[in-house]
């Protein structure tokens, strides 16, 4: 099955699960997805299955494993690190320090990082992994648990900050 057709199904599942837009009030857990098995480390196509596989997961402020919760950061790092063999800072504010290129929103690519700040301003505070088709995974909120939102949301638009491209395009094209 191609990847075109495996997203397009993920991301309809998702929307027919009807996923929160609007955080951060606590939603319905999704059912759990069971984690793609990883194809060896390396691309941006098993951090994408490996954030999904976590849609569900609690909140923990400070979780970095799926066994005690994630919050953003922890589940980014635990993705990267669990699928991709890449570690990555710890928080968000260092995270969006790193030397990846940033990337505009129109160019975003699955398994990129994005970045909001949730307590307005410009001070980043959020983050979540690219899933493609304008919508991302990512930790949101104390009662919550991983879930997919959309970037067209509006409570996301005023939020967005940044975004950094962590793989090569090279590398995010390849199965």
């Amino acid at each position: 099955m191609s990847l075109v057709i495996r997203l397009t199904l993920i991301v309809l599942a998702a929307q027919l699960a009807a996923c929160s837009s609007q955080p951060p009030a606590p939603v319905k857990a999704p059912p759990r997805v069971v984690k793609a098995p990883s194809m060896g480390h390396g691309g941006a196509n098993d951090v994408l299955f490996s954030a999904l596989g976590l849609v569900g997961t609690p909140y923990r402020w400070g979780g970095n494993t799926p066994d005690s919760g994630f919050d953003c950061s922890g589940l980014i790092g635990y993705v990267y690190r669990d699928a991709a063999g890449i570690s990555l800072p710890r928080t968000t504010r260092e995270m969006i320090k790193i030397g990846a290129p940033s990337v505009g929103r129109d160019a975003l690519q699955s398994g990129d990082l994005v970045f909001f700040a949730t307590s307005g301003g410009h001070q980043v505070s959020h983050a979540g992994i690219y899933v493609g088709e304008g919508r991302f995974v990512h930790a949101p909120s104390s009662g919550g648990t991983v879930r997919l939102d959309s970037l067209s949301n509006k409570y996301w638009q005023r939020a967005y900050l940044n975004a950094k491209r962590v793989f090569s395009p090279e590398l995010a094209r390849n199965p």
